[in-house]
C-alpha cells in the first residue's frame, strides 16, 4: 500500500506529455489548490527541462488564479535561455486554457566562492515537540463540528510554540516550524527541492497574521498567496528534519509581508523565501 508520501510525490512529480509540456492533478481536498502543490509541480518541470547537471538556485512566482482540484493543472515551459553558467525557464499553470500562476526558475553551476550565512535560532529540538498531526487530531476530538481531523501525514510539522487557533492573540510575527518528509526520498535533488518549495508555502502567510487576532482559519478575513520567491543556497534533505524560521516584517494596504530560512539540524542555511499575501478584513 502506497504511503501518504508516496501518494503525495504523485501529485507533485509532474507527467511529462511533450518535451516542455507537463501535467499536473490534484488532491480532492483542500477544495482550492494550494499553493505549495502549484509551486512543487512547476519546479518539478522546470528542473526535468535541464539537460546540463545544474540545480534550481532561485523562483519567483505570481499566484494568479484559485486553482480547481478537480480539474487538471497544464504546465507550460519556456526554455528561455540556456547560458554558460546560468539556465532560466519560464513555466505557466493553466486550467481551461486560462493561466492561474507564472514563475521563473533560474539554474545554476555549482561553484566555489565566498561564503557566509546567519546563525541557526536555537529553538527546542523537534523530538520534544508536539506534531501537528498528533495536535489537529486531538482538537477535532475536543472541538466536535469545529475542528476536523486530519487525514494524511506525509510531512511532519512540529511548531515551536503553538498558536491559540480557536482564539488568537496578537503576538510578535516570528515563528518556527521543525519540517520533514515522513519517509525516504532517495538522492535525487530534483525530488529534495520539489517538497522543500511544497513546505515553503505552509505557514508562511500566517507568520503575517500574528500580530493581528486572525489566522488562516478566521471566518472574518479574507486570505490569499499574492507571490512568492524561493532561493536554494546548499544541498539539504527534506527527508531529515529543517528548521523554517519566519518573520513578517511588514503588514498594510490590505497585503502582509513575510520571509523565512530553511536550516539543517547542523545549523546550514539551505534555502530562504518570501512572500506577499492578501490580509483583506471582511467588515459586512
Amino acid at each position: 500500500m502506497a504511503s501518504d508520501l508516496d501518494k503525495l510525490l504523485k501529485f507533485l512529480e509532474v507527467e511529462r506529455i511533450d518535451k516542455y509540456l507537463f501535467i499536473g492533478n490534484s488532491p480532492k481536498r483542500p477544495s482550492r489548490v494550494f499553493g505549495g502543490q502549484v509551486l512543487a509541480q512547476s519546479l518539478n518541470a522546470a528542473i526535468r527541462t535541464v539537460d546540463t547537471p545544474r540545480h534550481a538556485h532561485s523562483m519567483h512566482a505570481y499566484f494568479l488564479r484559485p486553482g480547481n482540484p478537480a480539474k487538471q493543472i497544464v504546465y507550460e515551459v519556456d526554455p528561455i535561455r540556456d547560458g554558460r553558467s546560468f539556465t532560466t525557464r519560464r513555466v505557466v499553470a493553466k486550467q481551461d486554457g486560462v493561466a492561474i500562476f507564472n514563475t521563473s526558475v533560474s539554474f545554476h553551476n555549482e561553484e566555489q566562492g565566498l561564503s557566509h550565512q546567519f546563525e541557526r535560532p536555537q529553538v527546542t529540538p523537534p523530538e520534544e515537540l508536539e506534531s501537528d498531526h498528533v495536535f489537529w487530531t486531538r482538537m477535532a476530538q475536543e472541538n466536535p463540528g469545529q475542528v476536523e481531523a486530519p487525514k494524511v501525514q506525509p510531512i511532519e510539522r512540529k511548531p515551536v510554540i503553538r498558536r491559540d487557533y480557536l482564539a488568537p492573540q496578537p503576538q510578535e510575527p516570528e515563528q518556527h516550524i521543525w519540517f520533514r518528509a515522513l519517509g525516504g526520498l532517495g538522492d535525487d535533488p530534483c525530488r529534495h527541492q520539489t517538497l522543500l518549495a511544497y513546505m515553503s508555502d505552509f505557514a508562511l502567510l500566517g507568520a503575517a497574521l500574528l500580530p493581528h487576532p486572525y489566522t488562516g482559519f478566521s471566518k472574518n478575513i479574507q486570505v490569499a498567496s499574492l507571490d512568492h520567491a524561493l532561493w536554494f543556497h546548499r544541498p539539504f534533505r527534506a527527508d531529515e528534519y529543517l528548521l523554517y524560521a519566519m518573520d513578517s516584517p511588514s503588514a498594510g494596504g490590505g497585503r502582509g509581508f513575510s520571509r523565512g530560512s530553511f536550516y539543517t539540524r547542523d545549523g546550514e542555511l539551505v534555502a530562504s523565501t518570501a512572500q506577499e499575501s492578501l490580509l483583506r478584513p471582511i467588515t459586512d
